[in-house]
Formats: C-alpha cells, structure tokens, sequence
C-alpha cells in the first residue's frame, strides 16, 4: 500500500504564497499519477492539479490556473503544490492522491492540510 504524509499548510495573507509537500511512502513503485484535491466549508471536494510520471502531463483546474503550479520529484517519492497570489477563496483543506498505473481512480488519500488564506 501507499501511505501519503502532507506538510505546508497554515495561515497566509491574500496574495501570499504557500507550498505545499506530499511525501509518499510504501509502495512507491506502483504509482503512476500525483494529484491535489480541496474541499472548502460548504462546497464539494473539487480537483486542483495533477501530474502524470514523469512531470510532462499536467492538468489544472481552471480556478487555478496561472497561480498554482504542481510538480513531482520521484526520487523524493514527493508532489508539491505552489501556491502563488492567493485569495480568501482557495481557503480549504487540500488533499493528496495518487493512482497507481492501470487504475482509474486515485485509490490513495492523504489526511488533509488546512490552508487559510485571510483577506
């Protein structure tokens, strides 16, 4: 199995910066796809990011765009998220996933980090 230990989030002011870390651990070999998930108070988990293998396929949601930045080192086992320009609406707990190759969904969930982002 694949075990994921987030680290980054906390409290920044609007238009400040955050980076969030996601280590996992375990099975590593059979990870394929890296990705970032968030659920604020009152709304649906939505997807944030996501990064395939080897760093080259990435996706965004379109709230994102332009300010985050995912990124992977697989010799860290880690996905990061930069979180640049950041506004009171990106305040939600963020999750990493992973999916290993040859499954449809991410099947491995991190506990969550709070990211509060003040106005």
């Amino acid at each position: 199995q694949v075990q994921l230990t987030e680290s980054g989030g906390g409290l920044v002011q609007a238009g400040g910066s955050l980076r969030l870390s996601c280590a996992a651990s375990g099975r590593t070999f059979s990870i394929w796809r890296m990705a970032w998930f968030r659920q604020a108070p009152g709304k649906e988990r939505e997807f944030v990011a996501s990064i395939g293998w080897s760093g080259g396929s990435t996706s965004y949601a379109v709230s994102v765009k332009g300010r985050f930045t995912i990124s992977r080192d697989n010799a860290k086992n880690t996905v990061y998220l930069e979180m640049n320009s950041l506004k009171p609406e990106d305040t939600a707990v963020y999750y990493c996933a992973v999916r290993g190759l040859g499954q449809n969904e991410y099947d491995h969930w991190g506990q969550g980090t709070q990211v509060t982002v003040s106005s």
